[in-house]
């Protein structure tokens, strides 16, 4: 049967101009010979939902929603998934053949997978985690690692009430640190999750004590620009087991590549290659 449409997906940010997720997803549609597109859109605030109502009718599947639309768009979905609630931010949508919109998050997701594939030994019963960090992205991790079977996460944010109402959200498995404290959590923990964006190309660098990492822990950082950060370097100087960001931003695309494409793409060397090109 021949196809008469050609899917179109994308991502909707503001700015959007240094996405990575057109060059993934562009990527896959190659890779596995399928029809598609897939397109970076720059979306002010106040048009987000009329282009979001409007997409469908020209041909949208879906798309990924990024900053600073992730929260608005959960009041906008006519479906949102438990997990996006929970998290209290949506990047993946999927535009139904009954014209409703259907939000998921599937950062958790993403984070998790890349931990896995980096650092296969690790297991969620293996110690504490030390998460620095207490924003939409900690959340996201939270949810996974509790949902993997964690028992403890310490959190320390530099805004100390951030982090206590990670803690009132998700319970009593979560234990708030002072940031000034942020050294010792680091030296008590199994997993070391900087989710913060210190570190990152721009931003001010991650200032907490980095000497008490030691052989044996796993420590990951969600920044990939720089792919080695200070923290990852520290950590493998310390001999510990090191992932970096990028695999949580390939492994997040996944389901939502296989929902509106219908294949469902590996994260391989050669897709870490293109997202990187």
């Amino acid at each position: 049967m021949t196809q008469t449409t050609i899917p179109l997906a994308g991502v909707i940010g503001h700015p959007i101009a240094h996405s990575r997720s057109p060059i993934l997803h562009r990527h896959w549609l190659r890779k596995h010979g399928l029809p598609g597109f897939y397109i970076p859109m720059d979306v002010a605030p106040g048009d987000l939902e009329s282009v979001l109502r409007t997409l469908p009718k020209a041909g949208f599947v879906g798309v990924n929603i990024t900053v600073p639309h992730k929260e608005k768009v959960m009041e906008i979905a006519d479906l949102v998934t438990d997990r996006a609630i929970l998290i209290g931010a949506a990047n993946t949508l999927i535009f139904r053949a009954d014209g409703k919109i259907h939000a998921d998050n599937t950062d958790g997701y993403g984070f998790l997978e890349n931990l896995r594939q980096g650092a296969p030994n690790w297991k969620p019963d293996a110690g504490p985690v030390a998460l620095l960090g207490a924003g939409g992205a900690a959340r996201a991790v939270v949810a996974a690692l509790l949902d993997a079977g964690v028992r403890e996460i310490m959190v320390a944010n530099r805004t100390r009430l951030r982090a206590e109402r990670l803690q009132d959200d998700f319970g009593r498995r979560l234990r708030v640190v002072d940031w000034v404290q942020a050294g010792n959590m680091i030296e008590q923990a199994a997993l070391v999750v900087n989710s913060t964006s210190l570190g990152m190309t721009g931003k001010p660098p991650l200032r907490v004590p980095f000497d008490g990492l030691h052989a044996g822990q796993v420590v990951t950082d969600l920044v990939y620009a720089p792919l080695r950060t200070d923290l990852l370097e520290a950590a493998s100087a310390a001999g510990c087991q090191t992932v970096d960001g990028l695999g949580m931003l390939l492994h997040q695309a996944v389901p939502a590549f296989e929902r509106w494409f219908g294949v469902r793409p590996v994260v391989d060397d050669q897709t870490r290659e293109a997202a990187l090109a």
